[in-house]
C-alpha cells in the first residue's frame, strides 16, 4: 500500500511518500516541499495561482509515484481569520486533487500525528521530524512541512496496522 501525506499551506505544501511492506515495514519512497511563494513577507503571487500550481505539483507526485492514499493534516488553529481561510482554501485544493485522482481520503490533527508518531501529542517539530528519521533511516528535510508530510503518512500506516491488528 502506498500512502501519500500531505501538509498543506498556501505558501508550502510538505509531502510524504511512503509504501506498506509485507509484516508491515514502512519503505521511504519520498518527500520533499511544494514552494508556492516567498515566505518572506507579503505573497507576491496570488492566491489563485497558488492554489493551481499545488493542484499540478501534487498531480504529478501523484502520476509519478501513484499512492492509493493520501493523508492530509486537520486543521485546527491559524493566526488569523485571514490565514485560516487561505489554508482552509489549500485544504480544499489538496483534498479535491485526491478525489480528482480517486485517491483513498484520509485526515489526521496535528495532535493525532504527534502522538503517533512520537507517543506525546505537543511534541515539537523538530522531536517529529527526529522520530520521523529513525523510523524511515536518516534523511535530511529541506523544511519542516516535509517531515510533516512524511509524518502523516507514516501515522496512516501505523492506523492502518492498528486496525488490522498487526505490529511493526
Amino acid at each position: 500500500m502506498r500512502i501519500l501525506g500531505v501538509d498543506p499551506g498556501s505558501r508550502l505544501t510538505g509531502y510524504g511518500c511512503v509504501d506498506v511492506k509485507m509484516r508491515n515495514q514502512i519503505q521511504h519512497i519520498c518527500h520533499g516541499t511544494l514552494h508556492l511563494a516567498s515566505t518572506n513577507g507579503k505573497a507576491t503571487v496570488l492566491l489563485e495561482d497558488r492554489l493551481f500550481l499545488l493542484f499540478e505539483g501534487l498531480s504529478s507526485l501523484i502520476r509519478e509515484y501513484q499512492p492509493q492514499i493520501m493523508v492530509v493534516e486537520k486543521v485546527f488553529f491559524a493566526k488569523n481569520a485571514v490565514s485560516a481561510l487561505k489554508l482552509g482554501q489549500a485544504r480544499g485544493a489538496v483534498l479535491l486533487t485526491g478525489k480528482i485522482h480517486s485517491l483513498t481520503l484520509a485526515e489526521y490533527s496535528a495532535t493525532e500525528v504527534k502522538h503517533s508518531i512520537t507517543g506525546y501529542g505537543r511534541a515539537d517539530k523538530e522531536q517529529v521530524a527526529k522520530m520521523v528519521k529513525i523510523l524511515i533511516g536518516q534523511h535530511e528535510f529541506s523544511t519542516s512541512d516535509a517531515s510533516d508530510g512524511l509524518a502523516l503518512a507514516i501515522c496512516h500506516a501505523f492506523r492502518m496496522r492498528t486496525l488490522q491488528g498487526g505490529a511493526l
